[in-house]
Parts: C-alpha cells; sequence; structure tokens
C-alpha cells in the first residue's frame, strides 16, 4: 500500500466514508451520479417516484407515459366491457374483440374529454364509471404536463469532458489535465471547479481512503466560451508529487471534479460532476487543438475532439 510523500492537506472525508475500495470500483460514475447501492428498502417507493420520474432518460419517460395511458384505458375499457356494451350507445355490433376496441377507443375519449359523440354511456353504472375516469384523465393529465414541463424546466448542465486525464509538460515541470467544454449554447459564468483525490493510502499499518483537496492552477473563470483546460500542477506540495500510474492504480486513485457554474438562461446555479480513475491516465501527452480562426477571423471550437491528445513528441503547435 502507497504513502502519500506530496505535503498536502488530507481531508478526511467526501461523504463516502473511509473505507478503501476494492476491485477497482468508482466512488462517482463518469454522468456524476454516485455509484452507491443502497438496501433495506421497500420495494415500493412512492417518496422516490417524483424524482425517478424527473431525472429517468426520456426514452424511458414517452414508454412510462405511453404505458401508463394504455394501461388506463385497457383497466376502464374492461370494465365497460364487464357492465355490458349495451350501455353504450353506438358500439359496434360483432365479436368481442370488435366490441371491446369500441370499449377501448370510448375509454380514450372519455379520459382525454374529448366526447365525438359518436359513443355515449348509458346506465347509471356506466355513467359513474366514465364520470370516474374523467376526472381520473384530468388529474393524470395535469401530473403528466407538470412533470413535462418540470423536466424542460429544471435547469443542467450540458459538459463534455475529455475521456482521460493527461499528464504533460507544464513550465518547468509537468502537470495532470483534462479538458471541458460547453454543449449547449447557452452561456455559463462564474465557474468555479474543485478536483479532489480519492486513494488508498497505508496509515499506522491500516489500508485507509483518504481525500485531498487538488490546487488547481485555476479554480474559476468567468465565462465558458470555449474550452477550458484544468491543469494541477506536480509541485512538492502536491499529493501526486512521486506517484507513478502503477502506484496510482495499486491505491485504486479516482479523482472526482466537482463543476459549479450560473445558467444564464435559466438564471439558476447548475452542477456538473464526473470523475476520472487511474487506468484513464495517459503520460506524457498532450492535448489537441481545437480552437482555430475561420477565414473570417471567427474562433470555432471542435467539440467532437475535446478528449483528443497527442504524445508529446508528436503534439501540434498548441492554441
Amino acid at each position: 500500500m502507497i504513502k502519500l510523500k506530496g505535503r498536502a492537506k488530507i481531508d478526511e472525508d467526501l461523504g463516502f466514508g473511509k473505507n478503501p475500495t476494492t476491485n477497482n470500483q468508482r466512488l462517482l460514475n463518469k454522468d456524476g451520479s454516485s455509484n452507491i447501492r443502497r438496501k433495506g428498502l421497500p420495494f415500493f417507493k412512492p417518496h422516490e417516484a417524483y424524482n425517478s420520474l424527473i431525472y429517468m432518460s426520456w426514452n424511458k419517460f414517452w414508454l412510462f407515459i405511453f404505458l401508463s395511458y394504455f394501461c388506463i384505458n385497457i383497466l376502464f375499457a374492461s370494465i365497460y366491457f364487464l357492465i355490458g356494451m349495451q350501455h353504450i350507445i353506438g358500439f359496434t355490433e360483432g365479436s368481442s374483440f370488435d366490441q371491446f376496441t369500441d370499449a377501448f377507443f370510448f375509454s380514450a375519449q372519455t379520459i382525454a374529454t374529448v366526447g365525438y359523440g359518436h359513443l355515449s354511456p348509458s346506465g347509471l353504472a356506466t355513467n359513474i364509471v366514465a364520470a370516474l375516469e374523467s376526472f381520473i384523465g384530468l388529474l393524470t393529465f395535469a401530473l403528466a404536463t407538470g412533470l413535462l414541463y418540470g423536466r424542460f424546466s429544471r435547469p443542467t448542465a450540458k459538459i463534455i469532458y475529455s475521456e482521460k486525464i493527461v499528464v504533460a509538460p507544464y513550465q518547468d515541470g509537468k502537470a495532470y489535465m483534462f479538458r471541458l467544454a460547453n454543449l449547449r449554447s447557452n452561456q455559463l459564468i462564474e465557474l468555479e471547479i474543485s478536483v479532489m483525490l480519492s486513494i488508498n493510502i497505508n496509515e499506522n499499518g491500516k489500508a485507509i481512503r483518504r481525500f485531498v483537496q487538488l490546487e488547481l492552477e485555476r479554480k474559476a473563470i468567468q465565462l465558458l466560451t470555449l474550452s477550458w483546460t484544468v491543469v494541477h500542477p506536480i509541485t512538492e506540495t502536491s499529493a501526486l508529487y512521486g506517484l507513478t500510474k502503477d502506484d496510482l492504480i495499486e491505491g485504486e486513485a479516482e479523482f472526482i471534479v466537482l463543476l459549479k457554474a450560473f445558467d444564464d438562461a435559466f438564471s439558476q446555479t447548475v452542477h456538473s460532476r464526473t470523475s476520472y480513475k487511474a487506468k484513464e491516465i495517459v503520460f506524457d501527452a498532450k492535448f489537441e487543438p481545437i480552437i482555430h480562426p475561420d477565414e473570417d477571423g471567427v474562433f470555432s471550437i471542435d467539440i467532437s475532439k475535446v478528449g483528443s491528445y497527442l504524445p508529446v513528441e508528436k503534439q501540434l503547435t498548441s492554441n
């Protein structure tokens, strides 16, 4: 087990505890979510419903909406069918399938309060069910509209990070670097970033996980218009001083990146997180230039090459 040679200040905890990680597991996933498995929760978690619907992917969200709409209509169509199709004026005389189809589309018209008039309820039981379905439809569509608005209006940062951290020449020494850029055309201002090193070390003969705040060349910028290369110089005060890639892999090191910015479009603070494992470090490399002036003198940035790097001996002239 390694020992830190640098004179950096070691923090006690970052919310992940002191237990050392094993099997090269991440504390923080690449998408910024915590790699924590929670146990002991009930199977049905109504208190998590809103968070799940807000944070799930768009594909899963639309699938959930469609399946919910389909299942509700199947449920009420079955009720109408069991009550008797003779209580729905205008239903099709035919097979059971044709009658159930009429019941399904009558349910769809009722839950949406469309009411084309071709099909209409008759009898107390059918009218009660139709009234109940109309009420449920008003609530569910209002809920779906609120969720849709919440997903669209929720301020989020779409930051793209380089896939690798590179160790490149920096001034008279070397530095750990990674690059990021804004995927959206909105303006991010007053950006602040912090990088925390999580590593297993030997302390009093015992393996323990420690967290070290890495000093950055620049930890804040006023405006992110192009790209930002975040630099941690390797000095005697750095926790990475004297450590090789093998040392970092042995210590299951992880670089935890926390970014905060103000979104000018939403007028709210947004956050972005990611992490890098030791195996995602490339030594003796430098990022490829991605910013070039066009023919009319306007600067352009190639977002697709944010993570592109070259060996130091083959590096291009940097911008």
